[in-house]
């Protein structure tokens, strides 16, 4: 059963917003902020709808670099699967988005999983440190779909 708790490794970090006459700009990421091991090697947008969820899911080697700036805001749910952690079986849940514009540093074996609870579609723009499906496309995804198992303890509201 988790637990309500920090996770360790896991890093929610605001971003702050350089608002001018011309709109605004948001720096999502820095080399000189960043751990190296999770320097991003590609990055993704995606869109979710109004109450779609993506995930629960986790990496065995990936570190995933989600940032949330809006539109719409998200409910993040993150779950302590690691063995040996301080904070095994631990679970976080963030509120992130147009409201609370952040980055969400998730790192491996962290389920993880979020759900648009915005009126809008809303962008989630991820860098994860590994290339999906490897060089070229051509090797196995570092995915674990928790969302495929109706048995697996991990719960979104």
């Amino acid at each position: 059963m988790y637990k309500k708790g920090a996770i360790e490794g896991v890093v929610i970090k605001p971003l702050k917003k350089y608002i001018d006459d011309r709109g605004w700009l948001v720096e999502l990421f820095r080399h000189d902020e960043l751990d190296e091991d999770v320097y991003p090697v590609m990055s993704y947008v995606s869109e979710t709808l109004p109450g779609v969820a993506r995930g629960p899911h986790e990496h065995k080697d990936q570190t995933d670099y989600f940032a949330f700036i809006g539109p719409s805001n998200f409910k993040l749910y993150l779950w302590d699967n690691r063995e040996g952690s301080p904070t095994f079986s631990n679970k976080m849940v963030v509120y992130l988005g147009q409201d609370n514009p952040a980055v969400a540093i998730v790192p491996p074996g962290v389920v993880h999983a979020y759900k648009n609870v915005g009126a809008t579609p809303g962008l989630v723009f991820n860098a994860p440190n590994r290339l999906f499906a490897g060089r070229d496309r051509k090797e196995p995804v570092d995915e674990i779909r928790h969302e495929d198992n109706p048995d697996a303890p991990f719960y979104l509201d």
